[in-house]
């Protein structure tokens, strides 16, 4: 892993567990013992360092798209809501629940980055439930991206929940919207 990318890595981290307000360039340096002039050079400006850390998280979720595609939807949405799962495990929250809160304090560049990664999430959410429904596997009534809106929500929510709560909450909220599915 080169420097840009461990830098990428360091500053997803923090975001995940901090805050996009809560760290600096600084926090990034000493953790790679590096200058931050360093960090500077690969990215000038938090901002930039943000966008491709959001960009590496649309990779992310089109390479999981590509690993589940094959599979039932369940199995697709069993295995969405488990990196959601393996995240809070390791007392990190997504990057749509760590950067949300923030949305109207970014440059529009931030936001527009965010913006897809979430339309990118939703679609794939909504198609997937679409698909199980269409085939009988799901069964809901509200119309389809409104039921991945409440997926979203639902998850993103019990991120920040499960900071406070007990850890337990998490895992029977994600057991409860893959039961609902199927009622």
């Amino acid at each position: 892993m080169n420097t840009r990318e461990k830098i990428i890595q360091v500053g997803d981290e923090l975001i995940r567990n901090r805050g996009y307000n809560a760290f600096s360039f600084s926090d990034i340096s000493k953790e790679l013992k590096i200058k931050n002039a360093s960090i500077h050079y690969y990215f000038p400006t938090k901002s930039m360092l943000v966008i491709s850390i959001i960009q590496k998280h649309e990779l992310i979720l089109e390479k999981f798209k590509m690993s589940v595609s094959a599979g039932s939807s369940m199995e697709k949405m069993t295995k969405f809501l488990s990196v959601y799962a393996a995240g809070r495990f390791n007392n990190k929250i997504s990057i749509l629940g760590a950067l949300t809160n923030d949305y109207y304090t970014f440059e529009a560049p931030i936001q527009t980055e965010l913006k897809i990664l979430m339309e990118n999430t939703l679609n794939w959410l909504t198609d997937t439930l679409k698909e199980g429904k269409t085939g009988g596997e799901f069964h809901y009534s509200m119309d389809h991206r409104t039921k991945a809106l409440m997926i979203i929500t639902n998850i993103l929510g019990a991120e920040q929940l499960a900071r406070i709560t007990f850890k337990h909450d998490f895992q029977e909220i994600k057991a409860t919207l893959l039961a609902d599915l199927t009622k």
